[in-house]
């Protein structure tokens, strides 16, 4: 039975539609600074590429920023030479900075970004933005370090990347293989509730966004590219990974803190495929395994330190009952609220009344094994009880689990929410609605006696034909999970 703290606020993905001939699916955003020699070849062969393999309407946005030579000339006449291109220019530097803006104020579902070198071979970008089209990923990155990916570059380069990815993983348990490759796509909806949450600006700011993300439960897509190194890269290799250090320790410690609100990154109800019944799979098996052998390790501690207590005064028939009376009460409570998820007071008595039932054949178990070994020996160590007391709670364990699951822990999802009235294939209707069913996103969700109002519209700005930066509302439009039960409820 899983339970959540507050509920989504990202809508659940859906395979994106091929929108109006006006609106692009997909805008690439190319920061420079002072790159006049190699920005009109980049956008060139990039325009090129995405006509010839692209199927979807597409935009090329120039983030200048803050150059000092002819890069802003540059941009100006390929925006008025190609429609696909328009230009926005930022009068400080950091690449972070260039994509927070133009991603915060851009149209399209889905928003990515190449460096201007072009180091990535461009056959990488459709696979790169295919499943967040598809809507069955968040982000996605390209990947120099997968096993299939071919690079050249120096040993130098490679070092340092190798290096600070074993960093990121060391320190913030990241499981994405490659941070700083400049070829990198977000979906809109997910980068307007997550890049208010990253502070860099500068080259960190791809890390930190991808920490964020992985840590909030998001689907990171990798795919392994084709990559050539630049040797005219004007990147400082020193200053940039002193800042990144810096910025590790900084996420690092907000994430230990737990200042970081990653729960308004989650998804709705029902977007989680664990979520769903499915006909002969138990639900929540795995985790619940875990969290019985968990419990049932310390309940066998704290029993066995009881029995070695209750020992001292008494005899081993009365010390083992009452060692088992009281760690059986404590694993009962244990696992009703950790293993199982059963919150609140409701129940708590029958659940501790049946609990004593599966205590009873613990105890029948546990006696009958230590009357065995009396039998056997008149005078047994205090070692062998021990062991013999061991074996004999092993083999109570898989028959109390199976009692807890089935007995005193059901799920009960169908019988705590109320009846359906009548549903048909196409259109599921209810008399009544639980606040745990599902509804569509723009409704009002009421939750532990909260209420959370639909999620907000987004001021941006939109590039008008005269060249200026106009406001403008997004709205984001209901997206219901897909093949779910109407009646599966988290």
């Amino acid at each position: 039975m899983r339970t959540d703290s507050s509920p989504g606020t990202l809508p659940a993905r859906e395979h994106l539609p091929a929108g109006d001939a006006g609106t692009p699916v997909l805008d690439v955003v190319i920061p420079v600074y002072n790159e006049e020699k190699d920005l009109q070849p980049c956008v060139l062969r990039l325009r090129d590429h995405l006509k010839r393999t692209f199927p979807y309407a597409f935009r090329i946005t120039i983030a200048d920023n803050a150059s000092t030579d002819t890069t802003p000339q540059v941009a100006s006449r390929l925006e008025a030479e190609i429609p696909e291109v328009r230009s926005f220019r930022l009068e400080q530097k950091g690449r972070g900075r260039a994509l927070r803006a133009v991603w915060s104020a851009s149209d399209a579902p889905v928003l990515a970004y190449m460096d201007v070198d072009l180091s990535t071979d461009l056959n990488a970008l459709l696979p790169l933005v295919a499943p967040l089209i598809s809507g069955h990923s968040d982000l996605a990155i390209g990947s120099r370090l997968s096993r299939s990916a071919r690079v050249v570059r120096g040993a130098k380069r490679e070092f340092i990347s190798r290096s600070y990815n074993l960093i990121l993983r060391g320190s913030l348990q990241a499981r994405f293989s490659d941070a700083q490759c400049g070829f990198k796509a977000i979906r809109r909806d997910v980068a307007q509730v997550l890049l208010p949450l990253v502070e860099d600006t500068g080259w960190f700011f791809d890390t930190e966004m991808l920490v964020l993300a992985e840590r909030a439960g998001l689907r990171i897509h990798e795919v392994p590219v084709d990559w050539v190194d630049d040797p005219n890269s004007t990147v400082h290799i020193v200053k940039t990974a002193t800042d990144d250090l810096k910025g590790v320790w900084r996420v690092g410690k907000a994430l230990a803190g737990g200042s970081l609100p990653l729960d308004r990154l989650t998804r709705p109800f029902g977007d989680d495929p664990r979520d769903r019944e499915i006909k002969d799979v138990p639900r929540g098996l795995a985790r619940q395994l875990v969290g019985f052998c968990v419990v049932g390790g310390l309940s066998t501690l704290f029993y066995l330190l009881l029995y070695s207590g209750f020992r001292v005064f008494t005899g081993s028939q009365i010390a083992n009952a009452l060692a088992l009376l009281v760690s059986a009460i404590a694993n009962t409570a244990a696992n009703r609220r950790l293993t199982f998820g059963v919150r609140g007071r409701s129940g708590v008595v029958r659940h501790q009344a049946q609990g004593l039932v599966v205590f009873g054949i613990g105890l029948v178990l546990t006696s009958g094994s230590l009357a065995a070994l009396n039998a056997a020996s008149s005078d047994p160590a205090h070692s062998t009880e021990l062991a013999v007391l061991i074996a004999a709670n092993l083999a109570a364990t898989v028959l109390r689990f199976l009692l807890f699951r089935a007995w005193v822990f059901p799920d009960r999802r169908d019988t705590d929410s109320m009846a359906v009235a009548s549903h048909g294939p196409a259109s599921p209707t209810y008399s009544t609605r639980t606040f745990d069913e599902p509804r569509t996103f723009d409704e009002p969700r009421t939750f532990d006696q909260q209420t959370y109002p639909p999620l907000p519209q987004r001021p941006v700005a939109q590039h008008a034909a005269d060249g200026t930066w106009r406001d403008a509302t997004v709205q984001l439009q209901p997206v219901p999970p897909h093949d779910t039960d109407p009646r599966d409820l988290r």
